[in-house]
């Protein structure tokens, strides 16, 4: 009998620590990413112009695809939706608050 009423416990507190799941990408992430993929696609078609000493075979397309790969599409990927972030500030100072009081240093101040 006491087994049964031990399983029943370990039930319930797993039900407790999940967490609702929820997707790390909104629609906002995604029209980043394309955008950055559509700005991919622009540098490659520029690339493709037969002028091998034209401008924007040769420094255009480059500077697009650097700015596509290096800083749109991961900031597409890294980018928290809005409600994710306030979320999680509303839960951090109570933590920090009570990690601060627990805390004790091994500095000597004298």
């Amino acid at each position: 009998m006491q087994t049964k009423a031990k399983g029943k416990k370990s039930q319930s507190r797993l039900g407790k620590q999940k967490k609702e799941f929820s997707f790390p990408l909104e629609k906002e992430n995604f029209m980043i990413i394309g955008a950055g993929i559509a700005l991919l696609i622009i540098g490659y078609i520029l690339m493709a112009q037969n002028s091998v000493d034209g401008f924007i075979p040769t420094v255009v397309s480059p500077i697009l695809l650097v700015i596509g790969y290096c800083i749109v599409i991961p900031y597409g990927i890294l980018r928290r939706p809005k409600s994710a972030v306030t979320s999680e500030q509303i839960e951090q100072p109570e933590e920090t608050s009570a990690a601060k009081s627990s805390v004790s240093s091994n500095i000597k101040t004298s």
